[in-house]
């Protein structure tokens, strides 16, 4: 199997690219869970026993919200990646992808759990193969199914290297909560960069390829 990144490489460049924007990057992450706290805290208490429309409501606005964030902070990681400041303008600007992503996560969820059903393997190759729809959105534009179909043509015969760099990112998250969970806020955006590298390595040589043929 040719591995086509090199884990050496996608750590010093997403820890280089970090480092460059360290105060946006982790005050960006800190701010949308201070903002998110601060909503969930106006749900009523689920001891009174009775569902509250407003505590839904709050829970629908918290979960667009992360996932507008999510859209926006992944611009925001190319635009690091790029040697670029992270602008505040990617938010407004990604936000018109948010039915795509939506839909595309909805479709990559029913995937996975179908895939599980069948044993637990399908689906763990299911979530791997398909895991970079979200970027093919952000990155390339990409609509519902294509983002899916670019995330798997992409990973083909990259499995293995995907299932180490999940091991990884694990890792890294694991190491930053045993930092009084403080750690988290440097682990969030440093494993966000090393996806958003090997994204872009992936489609590198995916385009690499179609030339060549």
């Amino acid at each position: 199997m040719d591995r086509k990144f090199k884990f050496s490489d996608v750590l010093r460049t997403a820890w280089k690219a970090y480092i460059s924007q360290i105060w946006l990057l982790t005050g960006l992450v800190i701010g949308f869970v201070i903002v998110s706290l601060a909503l969930i805290l106006f749900i009523p208490s689920p001891l009174q026993g009775t569902v509250s429309i407003s505590g839904i409501a709050i829970l629908l606005l918290v979960f667009i919200f992360s996932q507008l964030f999510s859209l926006g902070y992944t611009k925001n990681m190319f635009q690091a990646l790029d040697g670029e400041e992270p602008q505040f303008s990617a938010y407004g600007q990604e936000s018109r992808k948010i039915i795509t992503w939506l839909l595309s996560g909805l479709i990559y969820l029913i995937i996975v759990l179908i895939g599980s059903v069948f044993l637990i393997v399908p689906g763990f190759y299911f979530a791997i193969r398909l895991q970079f729809f979200s970027t093919s959105i952000v990155e390339e534009d990409t609509g519902v199914i294509t983002s899916l179909k670019r995330s798997w043509e992409i990973t083909k015969k990259q499995e293995v290297p995907l299932l180490l760099l999940l091991l990884l990112t694990m890792g890294i998250c694991i190491l930053g909560l045993a930092f009084f969970v403080a750690g988290i806020f440097i682990a969030g955006p440093l494993t966000g960069l090393i996806y958003v590298y090997v994204f872009r390595k992936l489609t590198d040589f995916s385009t690499e390829e179609v030339q060549m043929e």
